[in-house]
């Protein structure tokens, strides 16, 4: 099977409420040390209406509502096979505790390299709030095809 079939795969936009205690709760585990991300009036006095996100939250929320891997097994490939080849983020607006936020996914481009042997799978996502664009996601699926298992 090509991954070349899932160009154009589209997830169902999905919607998310940031809730208070995760965005604590992930800040404190990846070492965040300013208030802002963790006490309320500590973000409040810095202008933020409530806690501040960290910019690598959204990476996470994209992980939990697009399941890459399960669709690519879906679709016949085989997991061993698949590394994490890139990853990029453009942020248009911080993201607070309390924010609704949807989240579409696809899969917007292929191309091959080695005759075949290595396969790329760009997968864009872009997180709103309302009309208004909070964050674009890009990051790149490498699968190795005749890899050992």
């Amino acid at each position: 099977m090509s991954a070349e079939s899932l160009k154009g795969y589209q997830w169902p936009e999905s919607t998310v409420e940031v809730e208070r205690g995760r965005v604590a709760m992930f800040a404190k585990a990846i070492g965040e040390t300013d208030p802002v991300y963790f006490d309320v009036d500590a973000a409040r006095a810095a202008g933020h209406p409530d806690l501040l996100a960290p910019p690598t939250f959204v990476f996470g929320l994209d992980l939990e509502h697009s399941d890459t891997l399960g669709v690519l097994a879906a679709h016949g490939v085989d997991l061993s096979a698949v590394l994490h080849g890139e990853q990029r983020f453009t942020y248009h607006r911080d993201v607070h505790a309390g924010d609704t936020l949807s989240l579409r996914a696809e899969f917007t481009d292929y191309y091959s390299k080695r005759n075949g042997a290595l396969e790329f799978l760009v997968r864009r996502s872009q997180l709103t709030a309302g009309d208004d664009l909070v964050a674009e996601m890009e990051s790149v699926s490498v699968i190795r095809n005749g890899a050992p298992s």
